[in-house]
């Protein structure tokens, strides 16, 4: 079914692009400025209520004739049939060296032509500056502007950025300026215009890699860092099995009996799991994942006395982002380094949400194929595969399998030594920088010259890539060499094969594998690849390799010697299968754990974002005067109990405190009226103290001063909600054993959270507002007097948008 709707899907292009070729001719004769003035044309047919759709055959053409005349390139015909696709908001699968960013150009120009503005996500801040100048020249030429955000850019240039046609950058850059953007207590201080198309480059990367990681914005949050070094002290001195379990499933260390004893004793205290030890429980657990679940150079790697997170997927240092909830801090204590105050986040988003918040999103990748159902199921995306513009002639070998990696490591540096003497080029791909280093080793023991592209070299990255191809060029690789590369081969180098792959270590996913095959074989060129792999790698440990290796070992196998066969294969392929499936479960667990939090930013964001853009404030804190009385009353003056019991000392006292000046109201006033007569009293008062506030103020500074309130109070605790969620998602999965459904308990409690912080806004900001000091000064002619005012409650001890 897969294969039939995308041969009709590949026919429906080609009928497409036979249109956007007949243009050719046309407008090959045209001057610049006529092909320029098509732009202006365009737009002119969709304010007219012309569709995009249906400009895509002119409007793809005079795209095509200004990439032939700005760069001396014109798209070719699967460039074109993947524009479309890409116009219509699907993922286009195009292999290497398949010329992804030119294609591109099409669907951005063509939805650029609106004027709302088009994102292009990118790998890096490099590829982002290279495809603007060079790509944005296209644009340029035909009417259209393009800007670039990179790191380091200020908040003016930024916004300089994102009100051209076109703006390039990385995801996420374009993620925290949308954070940062929700945490201005001024417009005038926003960057980002509403969010309209985005063009993800590496989209499976995005939307599916990097699915745990969040983009988050903190600031220091006051704690002592002692019980950090205390933990980890202690968590050195256990060992697994007897001191603690690890649940793979919920990615969590169990402390076995006699360590919680151990721990009670090492801390001084009588019950490890009570109220009162929270905090120490949790900083063990912290210090355990650091000390058995993180690894260094794996995970992580030390860079000038910091701790710099590693992608897994891509190898690359992920600098600015930090484990949150004390991990961080953990990982510092295990190393002896410097601990940095715990963070508290301020804001936080995965690039999975945002960009769902897009209206219109378009992917390209060359391998997305396999991951095809999670693209249709999770986010409602198309794959698209288009076939090459030439033949793809690459080889892959078959795998060869050692019993022990040492053997395999072995056949590695024969296997490299015999193609660099042969001049052929070589890319081994590594799945960490430890065993990048490893075989660094191996090769500089045996003389032979290569170099090291890790996260360590990451500066390096294009110059090392460049080389790669050249003539007797050994280039050891994490999988960083998998995204946004493209290797060229040298003179004389496909005569001798073209560059040769070598995998080191088969995946989990079979698509990151492709990745690392893609490097060799682009547009028709000749390569080959293959995998050496052993009985002790990571996936086949995964799977019972003892039991393999114990079969190999009573019928005197060689462990130097290879195994190969279909049998093998087909059993790591079966295993990467299965994988494949837990991870996919996985993804959709995390999405719908993160759908929950997902919802109430979108809330909180909707709400916070109408007040910065000049709502109706006065309304807002009507309704907010109503929604308190009516909380209030809730509590002490229930409907269910009766009147004689209600608690009206205690409503006046809480009115007094919250809504109204001293003596505002007596008890008296309120003994024997109804709810509702309570309601209108109370309501009539609150109301009466607001609009005095307000003629003592004017309108105009009573405004602003509403709106500063609203966006600091929602602020504050939106970011005492977070921990809040952090704190309850962390410890939900063990409601497994209770029996209980984990994402219900989550749903059901982070509802009630969120309930309460919003309570805490409106009652904050009413007191703010209500229960302000204003002292009005005397004046002697006819202008509106002056006017001090301070609130009676000392302003929150944090810091605003720190990354």
């Amino acid at each position: 079914m897969f294969e039939d709707n995308q041969a009709r899907e590949i026919r429906r292009l080609g009928q497409v692009a036979d249109r956007i070729e007949a243009y050719a001719q046309d407008l090959s004769v045209l001057q610049a400025g006529e092909l320029r003035a098509k732009s202006e044309g365009f737009r002119g047919q969709l304010q007219n209520g012309a569709s995009l759709t249906s400009l895509i055959p002119e409007a793809f053409a005079v795209v095509r004739e200004a990439a032939h005349r700005v760069l001396g390139e014109r798209h070719f015909r699967v460039q074109l049939m993947g524009g479309v696709a890409l116009a219509e908001g699907h993922i286009a699968e195009m292999q290497t060296g398949e010329g992804k960013t030119l294609t591109g150009t099409l669907p951005v120009y063509l939805h650029a032509l609106t004027g709302k503005g088009v994102h292009v996500a990118t790998v890096n801040d490099y590829l982002a500056q290279r495809d603007c100048g060079m790509m944005g020249d296209i644009f340029r030429y035909l009417g259209l502007s393009a800007g670039c955000v990179v790191k380091g850019m200020s908040r003016e240039e930024r916004r300089l950025a994102y009100a051209c046609d076109i703006t390039y950058g990385t995801s996420s850059e374009f993620g925290f300026d949308y954070l940062h953007d929700h945490l201005a207590v001024l417009d005038e201080m926003t960057v980002q215009r509403p969010l309209y198309y985005a063009l993800i480059d590496e989209v499976d990367s995005i939307l599916i890699d990097e699915v745990r990681t969040p983009l988050i914005i903190s600031g220091r949050a006051r704690q002592s860092t002692e019980h950090y070094f205390r933990a980890n002290l202690f968590a050195a001195t256990l060992r697994a099995e007897s001191g603690f379990n690890v649940d793979p499933h919920l990615n969590a260390i169990v402390l076995t009996e006699t360590s919680v004893r151990h721990a009670e004793e090492y801390f001084g205290i009588d019950n490890l799991f009570s109220e009162d030890h929270v905090l120490i429980n949790h900083h063990i657990n912290q210090a355990l994942r650091a000390h058995h679940m993180l690894r260094r150079d794996v995970d992580y790697v030390v860079k000038n006395e910091e701790i710099v997170l590693v992608d897994e997927h891509t190898g690359r240092l992920m600098d600015g982002r930090r484990y949150s909830d004390g991990l961080h801090q953990a990982i510092e204590a295990k190393e002896g380094l410097q601990l940095h105050a715990e963070s508290m986040t301020h804001a936080a988003i995965t690039l999975q949400h945002y960009f769902r918040m897009y209206p219109r999103i378009a992917g390209m990748t060359g391998t997305a194929r396999t991951d095809a159902d999670e693209f249709r199921r999770v986010y409602g995306l198309q794959v698209v595969t288009l076939p090459t513009h030439r033949p793809n002639i690459r080889r892959d070998l078959p795998d060869v399998i050692f019993k022990t990696e040492a053997a395999k490591y072995g056949a590695v540096t024969e296997e490299v030594a015999k193609r660099h003497t042969a001049g052929q080029p070589v890319l081994v791909g590594t799945v960490s920088i430890a065993k990048s280093q490893r075989l660094s080793t191996l090769l500089t023991d045996k003389g032979i010259p290569h170099r090291v592209l890790n996260a360590h070299a990451h500066q390096q990255e294009a110059e090392i890539i460049r080389e790669a191809g050249q003539r007797s060029a050994v280039t050891i690789a994490t999988n960083m060499a998998g995204r946004g590369t493209d290797i060229r081969l040298g003179e004389d180098v496909a005569e001798l094969g073209g560059l040769h792959v070598i995998g080191t270590e088969r995946h989990d996913s079979r698509r990151i594998d492709n990745q690392l095959r893609g490097r060799a074989g682009r547009q028709g060129d000749p390569g080959s690849s293959q995998f050496f792999l052993s009985l002790e790698d990571q996936l086949m440990q995964r799977f019972d390799s003892a039991a393999m290796k114990a079969k190999l070992e009573k019928q005197g196998y060689d462990e130097q010697a290879p195994l190969e066969g279909l049998l093998i294969t087909r059993s790591i392929e079966t295993a990467q299968n299965i994988v494949e499936g837990i991870q996919f479960e996985a993804l959709t667990r995390v999405m719908q754990f993160d759908e929950v939090l997902d919802r109430q930013r979108k809330r909180i964001y909707r709400d916070r974002e109408d007040i910065l853009r000049g709502g109706d404030t006065r309304a807002i804190m009507k309704a907010m005067i109503d929604s308190v009385l009516k909380q209030a009353l809730v509590l002490y003056c229930p409907e269910a109990a009766i009147p004689e019991h209600w608690e009206l000392d205690k409503l006046v006292s809480y009115a007094e405190q919250k809504v109204l000046d001293p003596a505002m109201v007596t008890r008296e006033e309120l003994v024997g009226k109804s709810v509702e007569e309570l309601t209108e009293v109370l309501a009539a008062k609150a109301m009466s103290l607001y609009e005095r506030r307000e003629t003592i103020l004017g309108a105009e500074a009573c405004r602003s001063f509403e709106r500063f309130t609203l966006i600091r109070m929602a602020d504050q605790y939106w970011q005492e909600h977070l921990r809040d969620m952090e704190q309850l998602r962390e410890g939900i999965h063990l409601r497994v054993y209770s029996g209980q459904d984990p994402l219900q308990e989550y749903e059901s409690e982070g509802h009630n959270l969120f309930k309460r912080m919003v309570a805490s806004i409106e009652e904050e900001s009413v007191r703010a507002i209500l229960k302000i000091a204003i002292v009005e000064r005397n004046t002697t002619d006819a202008q509106a007097p002056d006017s001090d005012w301070q609130s009676n409650q000392a302003d929150p001890d944090h810091s605003q948008a720190v990354s």
